[in-house]
Formats: structure tokens, sequence, C-alpha cells
């Protein structure tokens, strides 16, 4: 795309999660437009160092190495990214794929569970996977030992599959799944966050499990204990609306007390595919969650923010802001309600302060100082 080095530059600037790079996107109408900004924003809001922006060079050596390997890069905002995948808060502001983006257009449903599988869990997940695939479903999944290398190579039998990695597309892990991921590119999905040559790291597990949810319309957790990845996937899934699903398994076996415990809070029983069909809906926007995605498939011209949202917070703002707000996360909403400034005026304060690595964005729309102990920006 046109401008695809400078969103790259923008995603991959240090300090700019995929929830900033959107509020940027909206408030300079581009990606440009917002590195052009960057460095005065964080300078006027405190930040002690420069911002580490990449240079237009890195950029291109990593877009024309994913070239070279057959892949391409989807921004959130283009038409080719996932549609479920952009509904989250803190969709990817890019992935990188290998193989035929189309196969996003086609009901996702993950499975998942245990690296230390046993074998009838492995066979299960197999049968399951090629089951669905042959419906037309495409199985997504994390490419880690046990469930989800057996879901994986059970849906290749009968039709599609989509990996989801924690680290680069040129980082296999674990590496005995290398030709298996090969594989997959040839005839489904490869999707990654991470920059090529990232090494996968337990940090980046969880944010490789909310790609798994967000890909999908419903996760089927076939094994996990109760403290595992899987539960993980399975909650950020119930989060974002999309439907739940456990296969019973032995109170005897400590692998089968995480799906076991899902089935007891309201999980779907499921033992053949037609108990996840039956029970999938049509659009988590529709049956599930309720609001609106992350960008609208338009042009980014029309995402450019009113003019009260787009010029940069009074100091007066920031200060009240930073005087609300404390090492305990604060919902934003809260902040709308007791601070004396718009809340146009008030977003323009936290973005400010967040590009100078003053606060921290959380989860469920919540907001933190990242060092409580600083000076207040003026």
């Amino acid at each position: 795309m046109k401008d695809g080095h400078h969103r790259l530059r923008l995603a991959r600037t240090n300090g700019v999660g995929p929830v900033l790079y959107r509020r940027l996107m909206q408030r300079f109408g581009g990606a440009e437009a917002a590195l052009a900004e960057l460095p005065a924003i964080a300078a006027r809001a405190g930040r002690s160092g420069p911002m580490e922006i990449p240079t237009p060079g890195s950029v291109r050596r990593e877009m024309d190495a994913i070239a070279k390997r057959g892949g391409m890069m989807l921004f959130v905002d283009t038409p080719q990214y996932p549609e479920f995948l952009a509904l989250l808060d803190d969709a990817p502001a890019v992935i990188s794929v290998l193989g035929d983006p189309t196969h996003f257009h086609k009901i996702g449903v993950a499975l998942v569970g245990a690296r230390n599988a046993s074998a009838n869990g492995m066979t299960f997940a197999s049968r399951l996977a090629q089951e669905l695939a042959g419906r037309d479903v495409a199985v997504v999944s994390g490419l880690a030992r046990g469930i989800d290398g057996a879901a994986h190579k059970g849906a290749l039998k009968s039709g599609e599959t989509i990996a989801c990695i924690a680290g680069g597309l040129d980082q296999p892990y674990p590496s005995e799944h290398a030709a298996l991921q090969d594989e997959i590119a040839e005839r489904g999905l490869v999707v990654a966050e991470a920059p090529l040559g990232t090494a996968p790291q337990a940090r980046h597990f969880p944010r490789r499990n909310r790609v798994i949810a967000g890909l999908s319309l419903g996760v089927v957790v076939v094994e996990a204990a109760l403290r595992s990845g899987s539960l993980i996937t399975a909650r950020l899934a119930q989060e974002e609306g999309r439907e739940l699903f456990a296969v019973p398994g032995s109170p005897l076996d400590p692998r089968c007390h995480g799906s076991n415990a899902l089935l007891r809070a309201g999980a779907h029983v499921t033992e053949n595919a037609e108990d996840i069909l039956s029970n999938l809906p049509d659009h988590p926007l529709r049956e599930g969650i309720l609001r609106d995605p992350l960008f609208a498939r338009e042009p980014v011209a029309a995402l450019v923010a009113p003019p009260d949202i787009a010029r940069a917070a009074h100091p007066d703002t920031l200060s009240a802001v930073w005087g609300l707000l404390g090492a305990a996360p604060c919902a934003v909403d809260d902040l709308f309600a007791h601070c004396q400034f718009s809340p146009s005026e008030v977003r323009a304060a936290l973005l400010d302060l967040e590009l100078a690595g003053r606060v921290e964005t959380l989860p469920g729309g919540k907001i933190a100082l990242l060092n409580q102990g600083a000076s207040c920006p003026r």
C-alpha cells in the first residue's frame, strides 16, 4: 500500500502500542502526519528522552524481507485485515501473514489445549479439526505442541487452518513444527504480530492468544489445566463476545480440570462439530459483543478526528488529568466524570501522556500512572 512504510514506522515506534496507534491515526488522519508530530507531543508532555522511531530504511527492509518470503503485511484499518480481529480494543496495528488472506473470510473456530496433552486428547482434537475443516471452517490454533499441533494436522486433512505464532514468521516454535508451519503457509495461513527475527518469549504468548481469540467466532478448549494459556485464550474470547466450548474430561486427569471448570461455568459441552456449529453466532456484533469495530471499512480520510480532538492538549488539561491519576488503574469514564474538561480534551491529554511514557493504557478501558513520583507535566 502507498503509505505502508509510514504505518509500519508508527506501529514499530517504541511506546506506540495497538491502542495508541489507533488514537494517533484518528487524531492526525494518517501515519505520516502522526510521525511528524510525535517528538513535539512527547516533549510537551514531559518525555525525558527522544522517541525511538524506526528509520524509513529499516521498515522498508522489513517489508522487503516479508515479501521475499512470499508474505505480506496487513494494517488494522485496511480491507484485507481480518474483520473479527479488528473488533478487539487492542487489535494488532499490523500483522504479517504467509498464505492466502482470503482464508480470513471463512468462519474461524479455535481449538486450543494442553501442550502435554494425552493421546486421547490429541486424537479427539485431530478428528474434530478434520470435521470442522471439512465443513468449510478455518481451524485456528497456536502451533504449539500437543492439542494445537494435532488440531492443525487434522484440519489439513480436509481443509484449511490458521496458525498464530508468538515470534516472527522466520522463528518457528517449537522447532519440530517448522515443517508443519511451512505446510500451513502453503495451504492455509500463518499469522505473526511480532517482527521478523523475534524469538518467542513467555511474554509474547498472551498476545498471541488474543489473536487466536480475535480471529475466531468460537473457542474450543480440549484439555487444559486450571492455570494454563488455554484458559487465558478462553477468557479473552468470552470478553470479546465469542462463544466458548469445552470437551469433557476425566476428573482424575489434572489436564482436564480447567476445561471441566469451563463447562461448570457455562461453556458448551462439545463432543462433535455439530455441537460447535449449532451454537456459533453469525457475527459477534449481532450476537455477543455490541460495539463498533475499531475502524470502519472506509478510507483513512474519513477517520480524521474533529478539530477539538486533533489539537494538542492544553497544559491545564494535562495537569488536571495527571492529578486525577494514580498507580491504581482508573476507568477512563471516571476521568470524564471527575475532570472539568471535555472528554475530547481529556482524550488528547491521555494521548500526550502516553506518548511521553507517563501513563499506561490497560485492558478494560483503564489508565494508570507509570511513575507516580514523577513531577506533573506542564
